[in-house]
């Protein structure tokens, strides 16, 4: 029996309201009320990493939703507010994996 790699993305294949179909890999889930809001960067091949500007979406589901929908965000104080709130946690991620040991083998 094989094991689940732990460092394969999760991915989410997501259809819009035409119908076209995106994969996207999540980055991070933040929880706040009665909501949770995933950031999600889409999955691209090598040829479409160098065309396209670095973004990630924010999508949220009602937890108190039985159909687990995610749904994007109209209300932009509210998209900027969670913008920030993703990245300010994903370079507090960054910061976390950093060596700070000089006296170490690792590259700085």
């Amino acid at each position: 029996m094989s094991e689940l790699n732990e460092f394969t993305p999760d991915l989410f294949t997501l259809e819009d309201e035409e119908g076209n179909e995106q994969t996207f890999e999540l980055v991070d889930v933040y929880k706040e009320d009665d909501f949770t809001y995933f950031a999600l960067i889409p999955q691209q091949t090598g040829d479409e990493a160098s065309e396209e500007e670095d973004y990630f979406v924010i999508l949220k589901r009602d937890n108190n939703d039985p159909d687990e929908y995610l749904d994007s965000i109209d209300d932009e104080e509210e998209l900027d507010r969670l913008a920030e709130i993703f990245l300010s946690r994903l370079f507090e991620e960054d910061d976390e994996l950093e060596c700070h040991d000089t006296s170490c083998d690792c590259c700085h």
